[in-house]
């Protein structure tokens, strides 16, 4: 038996990843350790899995729901969404990367014992920043991305966090230009950190490193960019990675499409928003389930809807016939694994490339979240319900006769081989 440790962003997208991936291996007679925030405390273990406990910051007088901090800074910091792509570089990509930056320096001692203890045969990361521990570690280690590939830079392609066309090379420049002069001196200092802790320096503007062994990202080949340069032998796609879920599922009774709705577990702090969406819909013929998330004591559903903080969205995918979200990475992969057209209002980080790239290749529509006209949303739903998606279903064909969970389990055991 082999010791995997997974070690997934403090959130519940890339979390939920790992689970999937995680439950493989422990259906194969492995060890699966995660390492997660004292807020999650028990949530991974109620699954099945061992937990090692951390703080990415000093602990806070209250207790924290799992993945508090983030949420109270996405509602606090919810006015710089509705600023142009450029603008939120300075006022919200800069900060939380500072955030997470700090949090690697926080915890790194923390992580040192936790390896040192668990002694894995492979570390699973994943970050979008880097923690020196697992490099100096020793260990054979896993990246996985999953964000949109616009992370894993081209110049080819639009930049990451823009949101920008793929067809219309206008403004990136100007965007990459920014993006350098804000973020340059913070990653160059981090790099520093990383070398004094005993791991290699960062690629240039780079916050997290790629490992010499093996990387996953997270998006399937239909909706992919075409790249000009090529990641390397290292690197493999994972079309989608949808974890089993246990909880039953009953549709709404009634008329009508069944749609659903996320915003996610960050986006949906925004509760002026989701209320917004919330009336908006009501004024249509069809059903809604809706994720109301962290504020779900503020969120009052209409008469064709229902809902609950926490909903089993892999259960709930398969009975709808679209799905109206931010355009997180797992949401998004998760549709279109399940072959659901989406409308995607998109908020921060690569949810604007998500959306940009799903009304790209004509799986769903990008609306301006913060300013769209009820009429815009109607229309979007009509005319996605409406539409031939044969090409999203041959998508959702393929991706379920070939789980990603299990080819990202059977690479990971690969390492693990190895290491031995």
């Amino acid at each position: 038996m082999s010791t995997y440790v997974f070690f997934p962003e403090g959130a519940f997208g890339p979390t939920n990843n790992c689970v999937g991936i995680g439950r493989v291996l422990l259906e194969r007679g492995e060890r699966v350790v995660f390492v997660v925030e004292e807020s999650f405390a028990g949530t991974l273990e109620a699954q099945g899995f061992e937990e090692a406990l951390m703080r990415l910051k000093p602990a806070a007088a209250v207790e924290e729901a799992p993945g508090q901090f983030w949420k109270d800074f996405v509602r606090d910091t919810s006015p710089e969404f509705r600023k142009p792509t450029i603008d939120q570089l300075e006022t919200f990509v800069l900060p939380v990367w500072q955030e997470l930056v700090d949090g690697s320096r926080h915890v790194d001692e923390r992580l040192v014992e936790i390896f040192g203890e668990l002694e894995p045969d492979v570390i699973v990361q994943d970050n979008v920043v880097g923690f020196p521990a697992v490099l100096a570690s020793g260990w054979p280690w896993v990246r996985i991305v999953s964000c949109n590939p616009l992370e894993l830079k081209d110049p080819s392609q639009p930049p990451v966090f823009s949101g920008y066309p793929t067809a219309d090379r206008a403004g990136w420049h100007e965007f990459r230009e920014r993006y350098r002069e804000l973020h340059e001196p913070l990653q160059v200092e981090f790099s520093a950190f990383c070398e004094e802790r005993g791991a290699p320096p960062l690629p240039e503007l780079e916050f997290v490193h790629s490992s010499p062994w093996l990387n996953l990202y997270l998006y399937p080949a239909e909706a992919d960019y075409e790249r000009s340069r090529p990641l390397g032998e290292c690197w493999h796609r994972l079309d989608s990675c949808v974890r089993s879920v246990d909880e039953p599922f009953e549709p709404l009774p009634g008329d009508g499409a069944l749609v659903y709705v996320s915003l996610g577990s960050l986006g949906s702090a925004d509760v002026e928003l989701l209320n917004r969406l919330v009336a908006a819909l009501a004024e249509t013929p069809h059903r809604y389930v809706v994720s109301k998330g962290p504020q779900h004591e503020s969120i009052e559903l209409a008469p064709n809807m229902t809902g609950a903080e926490f909903l089993p969205q892999p259960a709930i995918l398969p009975h709808t016939d679209l799905v109206i979200t931010h355009g997180g990475n797992n949401t998004v992969t998760e549709a279109i694994h399940f072959g659901k057209p989406m409308v995607v209002l998109p908020l921060f980080w690569d949810q604007y490339d998500n959306a940009q790239r799903i009304e790209e290749v004509g799986f769903g529509v990008r609306l301006p979240t913060y300013e769209f006209e009820d009429a815009q949303l109607h229309e979007a739903i009509e005319g996605l319900l409406s539409t031939d998606h044969s090409r999203l279903q041959a998508a959702s064909t393929r991706l379920q006769a070939r789980p990603g969970t299990i080819r990202a389990a059977d690479l990971i055991q690969t390492v693990g081989g190895a290491s031995r």
